[in-house]
């Protein structure tokens, strides 16, 4: 891998954030100064020298003084809108810039459950029955109840508890009202599958993109026991075990996650939800190409843990893949 290069740093400090007058809820997938600390000294322990930039903002000032980089290590989520994560990718693209994991049509795209769902539906993946609300009367026509309703456009599981799961008509206009009003966005309705979670890391671009590891996601007895929701991310340590799996289930989730990320463009690194319906058959459920990197908590590094791969070793993987396809 190339050394000693100039990476800018791009990221949401959640400090910053809550300083604003966010919530704990609204700033969760924004990241803490640790995180941020782990990944510019893995960074810098790879040879290369490491600019912290910061957020949307600071980035266009920067700029627009004229001040320029070898490449970005982009881990914003940004503040609003469904192409917030696309942001700073479509601000670096115009700007010449590279940037590292996925461009900003892929972000906006995977973002967006629905519209990702879409596109792997209509590739042959499986992928649960869905609808999305906007407003009014949920029309869940062709749907099988019990549903769950999620809002179409967070993540870190924000929206996501046991409210959620509608087992008919009425109780699903309660949820999608609430969700509707909370969020400000779509609802994402799907039919619930009862089966194992899991969730696949990768790393890697197109044709070179490999699965690192497969962990299956357990609700421990104090867990909301039907998904794994805000709640149970959040108190994971009390509320789940995480299990490395490699028995056939998992393989196939395995690889419907690597067609997925495929199909929808990743690049560099990301990771993939597969839940199996009541016949222990994987499908998708939603993907995130800006996967988190808490070198502790995160799913991705501890998926990585798990499986003996060191947190420098992540991400001087992602940083090859993204030198390699430049």
């Amino acid at each position: 891998m190339t050394r000693n290069l100039r990476v800018g740093f791009t990221y949401d400090l959640r400090d910053d954030y809550l300083a604003e007058g966010l919530s704990l809820e609204e700033a969760a997938e924004f990241d803490k100064p640790a995180t941020i600390d782990a990944i510019a000294s893995t960074l810098a322990g790879l040879g290369h020298r490491v600019a912290r930039i910061g957020n949307l903002r600071a980035l266009a000032g920067r700029l627009a003084a004229g001040e320029r980089w070898d490449i970005v290590f982009n881990i914003a989520e940004g503040r609003s809108g469904f192409a917030r994560e696309a942001q700073i990718p479509a601000l670096l693209e115009g700007f010449g810039v590279p940037a590292v994991f996925s461009d900003a049509l892929t972000l906006a795209l995977c973002l967006h459950k629905g519209y990702a769902k879409r596109v792997v539906r209509d590739a042959g993946l499986a992928t649960p029955n869905f609808a999305v609300v906007e407003e009014g009367v949920p029309d869940v026509a062709g749907l099988s109840f019990p549903l769950f309703a999620k809002p179409i456009a967070e993540g870190t599981g924000k929206g996501v508890s046991a409210w959620g799961m509608a087992p008919d008509a009425s109780s699903l206009r309660i949820v999608c009202d609430d969700l509707l009003r909370r969020f400000r966005q779509p609802v994402l309705v799907e039919e619930f599958l009862p089966g194992r979670e899991f969730t696949v890391g990768v790393a890697g671009t197109g044709g070179k993109a490999r699965v690192l590891g497969t962990i299956e996601i357990r609700f421990l007895p104090n867990a909301d026991p039907l998904a794994y929701t805000f709640d149970n991310k959040d108190q994971y340590l009390d509320r789940v075990e995480y299990v490395l799996v490699d028995d056939p289930e998992a393989g196939a989730a395995a690889e419907l996650a690597l067609a997925a990320y495929r199909v929808l463009g990743c690049r560099d690194g990301g990771r993939v939800d597969i839940r199996s319906d009541a016949g222990g058959k994987p499908q998708f459920m939603e993907i995130n190409p800006l996967a988190g990197l808490d070198p502790v908590n995160s799913d991705l590094p501890i998926i990585c843990r798990l499986k003996g791969i060191g947190f420098e070793t992540l991400i001087g993987w992602i940083m090859g893949s993204a030198m390699e396809r430049l």
